[in-house]
């Protein structure tokens, strides 16, 4: 067997990923970090594990998120979260035009 000490997946199976992904984070930020329907509806890891094994572009990312995961990255924020927004205007009450005069 080859020695992969830079890989930070080697010896990890798909299976031993998926748990823990499950574990940190639960099936529903599973679901809304990798959007594939076997993180979403009616999830579990065999469903998972079967759909990953023949999709390598979901198998990529979720081995992705699994690495920033471990990493402690911060993980990017879902497209359904709510973002702030403020609709204040700036306060300029205490703002003078600056003098052109020379």
């Amino acid at each position: 067997m080859d020695n992969q000490p830079k890989n930070p997946l080697h010896g990890i199976t798909l299976e031993q990923i998926l748990v823990e992904l499950e574990q940190r984070l639960g099936w529903k930020t599973l679901g809304e970090q990798v959007k594939i329907k076997c993180f979403t509806e009616s999830p579990s890891i065999k469903s998972s594990l079967k759909f990953l094994r023949k999709t390598p572009w979901a198998r990529g990312k979720v081995e992705a998120l699994y690495i920033h995961t471990i990493n402690n990255k911060p993980l990017r924020k879902p497209k359904s979260a709510p973002r702030k927004t403020t609709n204040k205007a700036p306060d300029t009450t205490d703002f003078v035009w600056p003098s052109i005069k020379k």
